[in-house]
């Protein structure tokens, strides 16, 4: 496990499993650190709070390792997360399928936002998309529309608005909504984005976003995906 876990008071399966349950379901730090002492552990809720902080970077960049590459017709939207009492602004994109493709929290909302995040989102994914869908926000379009010019082919890339087409993404952002409703409330915008990393990765193991025939993990339960993915 690379020294990953080294040093730690807790064995790696408390920690993953902490971790995993705090980024997949909704509840509170102080929920889960009741859930362990009925289980005869006494973890601290600011002991989980760390945790996510330390390992949601490299637990996203082992999982990365097997990420298939999405459609490459893209829905793109924002929406809003409250850090420290002010709004910010989460940049998310899905293909077709519903597929993340990527995501950007952010101060504002205007141009230089978008196009930060449109020049990760190409970034990431490599062949550039078809097809990219946004809602009627002027910011959002020319964002892309610079992004998009930095590559040879970007003119390629068909943008278009369609409020219909893009329900598919607003959708898609209730399962990101419904659990950081329970965590109070986010106070520092770097941990905020190192927690949404880790809720985001929860839906594309969900979806099946990642290839894992290698791995062979024989009954592929969460716990063992999970360690099989880590140890890779």
């Amino acid at each position: 496990m690379d020294g990953l876990f080294k040093g730690r008071q807790f064995d790696q399966e408390i920690i993953v499993l902490c971790v995993r349950w705090c980024l997949r379901y909704k509840l509170s730090f102080r929920d889960l650190a009741e859930m362990m002492a009925e289980r005869g552990l006494c973890v601290a809720h600011t002991t989980i709070m760390r945790w996510i902080q330390c390992y949601v970077p490299e637990f996203e960049k082992r999982w990365n390792r097997f990420a298939r590459p999405s459609g490459r017709s893209w829905r793109v939207d924002e929406t809003y997360v409250k850090i420290r009492g002010r709004w910010a602004y989460l940049y998310r994109a899905v293909d077709k399928e519903g597929n993340t493709v990527d995501f950007l929290l952010r101060a504002k909302r205007d141009v230089a936002a978008a196009k930060a995040f449109f020049r990760r989102a190409l970034q990431r994914q490599g062949p550039l998309p078809h097809k990219i869908t946004l809602d009627g926000d002027q910011a959002s379009h020319r964002g892309a529309a610079e992004a998009l010019s930095e590559h040879p082919e970007g003119n390629q890339c068909k943008i278009r608005s369609s409020k219909y087409v893009n329900n598919l993404i607003e959708q898609d952002h209730r399962s990101i909504k419904l659990r950081l409703g329970p965590m109070l409330g986010l106070k520092h915008f770097r941990r905020a984005t190192t927690t949404i990393a880790g809720i985001e990765l929860m839906p594309r193991i969900r979806k099946g976003q990642f290839k894992l025939d290698k791995l062979r993990v024989k009954h592929k339960t969460a716990p063992q995906i999970w360690n099989a993915v880590l140890a890779a």
